[in-house]
């Protein structure tokens, strides 16, 4: 699971871009207990999403032009410029060139082979996401790809991630891991894109965030208008997950982890 340790190659931030940010503070409000701070003057309408004054997303409002509404997640890298040079020459692509970030950090956006966007974050002042891992907090990522071999291959250049591979009675799971972090630091997963019944709207990487009571979250993101992807499942092993899209369209799922004996 993911922890504010953070890593290079681990997620160490999240944003989510809506078409309406009132709306969307609205929904995560009343689903995760959010509150919404401004960035302020020269933010440019971004801002963060928190728990107990602690940052767990960003979030800012998009047009059209921006692309459909959507998480990116965004991995550590000590070299934004270096990693987005990695990435063009493993035959991805590079949305957004390096910039700095007020002197928080370096942010860049990038696309993978498949085309899936990512982000990067070069820490500065801010490391990353205040929490994570716990309720309301990111806890877990995974990329619905058309080709898993062709995805480690990419990333593993490019951001250094190692894969493995775990067994469900249902089949094999590719987990990842930062560089030489092993089973410990593991922080999401790999799927074949034909898995997600919504497979029609492309690759994606897909955030998971941790929950006390998945049913309930499900339940409440459908009275506040969002879709239910998936119902609440159990996984044996992992827990009981959802997936879901806020009234907007971007996805995201939830996890009730299993408890640890």
């Amino acid at each position: 699971m993911l922890t504010t340790r953070f890593t290079d190659g681990a997620p160490d931030w999240i944003d989510v871009g809506a078409p309406d940010l009132d709306g969307a503070r609205a929904f995560y409000r009343a689903l995760f207990g959010w509150e919404f701070r401004p960035a302020g003057p020269g933010g440019g309408g971004y801002g963060f999403f928190q728990l107990d004054g602690r940052t767990v997303a960003g979030g800012m409002e998009i047009q059209p032009s921006q692309g459909p509404p959507s998480w990116t997640v965004y991995f550590r890298t000590p070299d934004a410029r270096a990693t987005a040079a990695a990435a063009e020459q493993a035959h991805g692509r590079v949305l957004v060139h390096p910039i700095d970030v007020m002197g928080e950090g370096h942010m860049a956006l990038l696309a993978d082979r498949a085309g899936v966007p990512f982000g990067l974050w070069q820490p500065g002042r801010t490391a990353g996401v205040d929490v994570a891992g716990a309720p309301g907090a990111l806890c877990w990522v995974e990329l619905y790809t058309p080709d898993i071999a062709a995805a480690a291959a990419f990333y593993h250049r490019v951001l250094g991630l190692e894969t493995s591979a775990a067994s469900f009675p249902d089949g094999t799971y590719t987990c990842v891991n930062p560089a030489g972090g092993g089973e410990d630091a593991m922080f999401g997963g790999f799927v074949p894109l034909g898995d997600d019944p919504a497979e029609a709207a492309g690759a994606y990487w897909l955030p998971y965030f941790a929950v006390l009571d998945a049913d309930a979250v499900v339940a409440r993101a459908a009275e506040l208008g969002g879709t239910v992807r998936l119902p609440a499942t159990d996984i044996a092993g992992v827990g009981r997950v959802a997936r879901l899209a806020d009234p907007y369209g971007a996805r995201f799922a939830v996890l009730r982890p299993e408890p640890r004996e």
